[in-house]
């Protein structure tokens, strides 16, 4: 089984994004073998960068990417998504990577469910 998350909203201020990558590492804790790739686009990309400080008792994005990526997640982001927002490609969660809608649409067209928050 291959999945791909879709991610279009910020990491805060909704819930979409931490819904997203919680359900994406819940599957993969329950089916390890499946295929779970994280596009990020729009403000999705702010979800990707290091040293996320929240406060104590709330989610924090970063922690979710990192542990996709431990599980052997790609998480890829739309790379002028980044340059609109002047993000550089050297501050991103180690793992984490810049990527084209060229990618993208490899990746649609070869999984099997798409998942769009």
């Amino acid at each position: 089984m291959s999945i791909l998350f879709l991610l279009n909203e910020a990491p805060y201020g909704s819930e979409k994004a931490y819904n997203a990558l919680r359900l994406a590492l819940q599957i993969k804790k329950d089916s390890p073998d499946t295929t779970v790739r994280i596009f990020l686009m729009a403000d999705a990309v702010f979800c990707a960068l290091p040293s996320q400080h929240t406060p104590d008792g709330y989610y924090n994005v970063e922690r979710f990417i990192k542990g996709l990526v431990g599980r052997g997640c790609e998480v890829k982001l739309c790379g002028s998504c980044m340059d609109a927002r002047g993000m550089v490609d050297s501050r991103l969660v180690e793992g984490a990577k810049r990527s084209n809608l060229a990618e993208l649409s490899a990746w649609v067209l070869d999984s099997e469910k798409c998942m769009v928050f």
